[in-house]
């Protein structure tokens, strides 16, 4: 699971870089004078916006999810909490007997 948020978090900075990269494009561009491309970098520039919302969007559900999950896993251990000691002993039994174990 951390692998998982880790990988999460490389690609959302990567694409965090990318658009700001791409805001550096278009401020650089803006002084070129060209009426074609000021249009095309127009256009790009709403995709860019757009791009950063999305992001902004998706971290905040991505934080709202993660509160909810541990506000639920908070509320199941309260409701059963000798179920989660014994799960826990379970978990921690095997995982004492794997790593004793020799190969």
């Amino acid at each position: 699971m951390n692998t998982l948020a880790n990988s999460t978090a490389d690609l959302a900075g990567s694409v965090h870089h990318m658009v700001d990269e791409a805001e550096q494009f278009l401020e650089a561009a803006a002084r070129s004078g060209d009426a074609t491309f000021d249009a095309a970098r127009g256009r790009f520039a709403e995709q860019v916006r757009d791009v950063r919302a999305q992001l902004v969007d998706l971290g905040d559900d991505a934080s709202h999810q993660m509160r909810r999950t541990a506000h639920r896993a908070d509320r199941a251990v309260h409701t059963h909490p000798y179920s989660v000691i014994g799960a826990a002993a379970v978990t921690g039994l095997l995982i004492g007997l794997l790593a004793g174990r020799r190969w």
